[in-house]
Order: C-alpha cells, then structure tokens, then sequence
C-alpha cells in the first residue's frame, strides 16, 4: 500500500563536536519519505523554493517517491534550519530558523493522493495538518508528529487534531509538556484520554515507548557506537515505521511492534552519517540482517 507524508523539506547547516555540513538536505518529510521507501511507495506532499536543486528531486524519485506533490515556488527560498549539537550529542541548539516559502504553505494534494490508505503528517502547525485531513478520502491509518512549539502556542488546535488522528508520535519531553505527567507511562496514557488510539514515545539514545489501550511495548534503541548526526532521527523512526505497515497493510499489535523495531534501525543509520548520507548507502537487505542481529541483542530467554 502507498504511504502519504505532508511535511517540511529544508537545507541543514549541522554542527557537531567534531564536523560541520552547511546547507545539506533536510527537512521532516524528507527524512521520512527517504526511510520509508525501503519499504512502499511514498506520496510527498510539500514546498520548496527556487533554490532547490532538481538533482534533489531526483534523488527522492530514485527512491520510489512520488514527488507530483512537490511544489517548486521560484524566487522563493527554502526552508532552512542551522543547528549546533553539544558534546552528548542528544542536546542541540537551534542558531538560526528560516521559514521562507514553507511560512506559508499551503499544501493541495493531487487528486491521485487522496486516497491514499496510510498517511503521516509530520511535524507542522496542527491546523495544517488538518487542512491535510479534510482532503485525504476514509484512510486506513493517520498518525502525525508534533513539537513544543505547537504544544505551548497552538494547544487548541492541537487537542482537535488528536480527536481526527490514530496514533501520535512525540518524544519523552514533549509527552511530559502535553499531559502534565512527569512519569512516561501515566503520560502515554493521558495522551490516549486525548482521543488517539496509540502513542509512539521516542526516547531518543534509550529507545522507544508504545502504549494503546491494550498493548504496551518498550524497545531499546540500537546500540551504534559512531554517532556523527543525529538530525533526521525522529523522522527517519517514523518513515521506517509507518513505511513497513503501509508495506504489510496490517496495523495489528504484531504489526506495529515490527515496524517500531524497523524504525528503530532505518534511524541507527541514519544518524551514522550527515544528512541522507549513510541512508544513501544501504538497502532493505541491510536492515533485514541489523534486525536479525537487534532480535538476538534482546532475546532474554
């Protein structure tokens, strides 16, 4: 089955402890879409200026992505977003954020989109993700991400979207913010009373939490030694995700423990290398042999 992504494509100017890359591909939904191409066809839906090279595309359409949803506004400038990572590479700081053309997007799915079965509206303003909702046609499954920002800013709105939507994915920090619960699991549960029927907490270097009203799952992230760039992380999680459930067109309990373990892994290459760089590299046969590898990690019995 094919899997809709509406999101954020930007240029990345990323400093680490040891390395700095100005302007490299970036942005939520190419990071997911890149992710979850290893598994289905992915529908991108966003906005980018003049400045966005055709190559880029390129290497999206190579990837099985359907780009008819990409629109390339001249004389306009991307998205772009420099950031500086401190030495525990968890913790960064945001230096400079230029929305440009992506200030006001406005995204109009082609007709062959919408009915897209399995959609993923990544991290944006909860009322444009809601603009999405009201275009797509009865699908199988929604799930969005979301941040502070529209926690502390856009609550409201917020709150309406989860009454719409299935699942939610938002780190450990974000899950406190919105519920109030200092404990992950009380918070988890807070979020279901919310309106969504599941909730993906990312813990980052410790993992991953899912929790629905009658399954509860906890993952251990990867253990990868180099970590040269942890920008993309979160979106790469939920492209691999999301990308293996369109791909089994089952959202069984079974179902979703795999595909947050397929995750988990499309996100511990990801972070191996700057940008799209490692992800470039490797193909579903690789993430076929680290999960089998992961599965004898943590067998205890």
């Amino acid at each position: 089955m094919s899997l809709l992504v509406v999101g954020s494509i930007a240029f990345d100017s990323v400093e680490t402890p040891t390395e700095r890359r100005d302007n490299v591909i970036g942005g939520s939904a190419t990071y997911f879409s890149y992710a979850a191409s290893y598994f289905t066809k992915v529908n991108l839906v966003g906005v980018v200026g003049g400045d966005w090279p055709d190559a880029h595309t390129q290497l999206l359409e190579e990837r099985n992505v359907d780009t008819a949803g990409l629109v390339k506004v001249d004389g306009e400038q991307t998205f772009n977003w420099t950031g500086k990572y401190l030495p525990n590479m968890n913790d960064r700081e945001t230096l400079d954020v230029n929305l440009n053309v992506f200030g006001t997007f406005d995204p109009v799915l082609p007709e062959s989109y919408k009915t897209t079965p399995y959609v993923f509206l990544a991290n944006g303003m909860p009322a444009i993700q809601m603009k999405v909702l009201d275009q797509v046609e009865s699908p199988k499954l929604v799930v969005a991400d979301t941040m502070d920002l529209w926690i502390n800013e856009h609550r409201d709105s917020l709150l309406d979207l989860l009454k719409r939507i299935d699942g939610l994915v938002l780190n450990d920090s974000e899950a406190k913010l919105l519920t109030g619960h200092e404990n992950l699991v009380s918070a988890a549960k807070a979020v279901l009373d919310l309106g969504v029927s599941f909730v993906v907490l990312k813990k980052g270097e410790h993992g991953a939490l899912y929790v629905s009203a009658d399954d509860m799952f906890v993952l251990p992230a990867y253990p990868t030694e180099a970590v040269k760039d942890p920008t993309g992380a979160g979106d790469s999680f939920a492209g691999g995700m999301m990308g293996y459930l369109a791909s089994v067109d089952d959202t069984s309990a079974a179902s979703i423990r795999r595909a947050l373990v397929y995750g988990t892994l499309v996100a511990s290459y990801n972070v191996e290398d700057f940008s799209l760089d490692k992800m470039r590299e490797i193909e579903k046969s690789d993430l076929d042999a680290r999960f089998e590898q992961f599965q004898s990690l943590v067998n205890f019995t």
